[in-house]
């Protein structure tokens, strides 16, 4: 995949400008796909060139003009083909699974409380996702047929966050208390 292929699904769901598309990708597309401000402006103009994409200069009135990109018959197709091509088997590369595992030839304490960021931050995710479902899928059940991909791709977070969440927990109970760290604190 590249990132063509993810600016072609966001504009088949529907037409933006550039700084709309890079909030798209900083609100959701960008939890599973990267791509910076510059990157996504790089390729929306290749995209243009390449015909898969066309823009169109929107009047701001009292704001400036801006330029609204939409799939073009020709990007349908190239999602469209993309869609029936298989997906490869994705391989993780885990700065931070490399660094649990090296643990016993460096800092172990230190490697511990990376874990508990970690958890944090994940926690904080699943948070986020689970409140996303239930403000807008109050009903699993009842999901619109149109919004189904957009909620099958969040419980796919939500089941992403809970793993890892389980995981670290899972690394803190078996690796015990550690010698250098702080006890926790007592709740008043």
């Amino acid at each position: 995949m590249s990132l063509e292929h993810a600016i072609l699904v966001s504009l088949a769901e529907q037409s933006a400008s550039g700084y709309d598309l890079t909030r798209r990708f900083d609100l959701s597309l960008g939890f599973f796909w990267r791509a910076s401000h510059q990157q996504i402006y790089r390729t929306l103009a290749r995209m243009e060139t390449d015909g898969t994409v066309a823009s169109e200069v929107e009047a701001g009135g009292s704001r400036p003009d801006r330029k609204v990109y939409a799939l073009t018959d020709q990007g349908r197709h190239e999602l469209e083909a993309w869609t029936r091509k298989p997906t490869p088997p994705e391989t993780v590369r885990s700065e931070f699974a490399v660094k649990v595992r090296g643990m016993q030839y460096g800092d172990r304490a230190a490697v511990v409380d990376d874990i508990r960021r970690q958890r944090e931050h994940h926690v904080k995710q699943l948070d986020y996702y689970e409140r996303n479902a239930a403000k807008h899928y109050p009903d699993p059940s009842a999901v619109a047929e149109a919004d189904l991909p957009v909620y099958l791709v969040l419980r796919g977070g939500i089941r992403t966050e809970q793993t890892y969440v389980a995981w670290c927990d899972e690394m803190l109970d078996l690796l015990g208390p550690q010698p250098n760290s702080a006890p926790p604190q007592e709740k008043p």
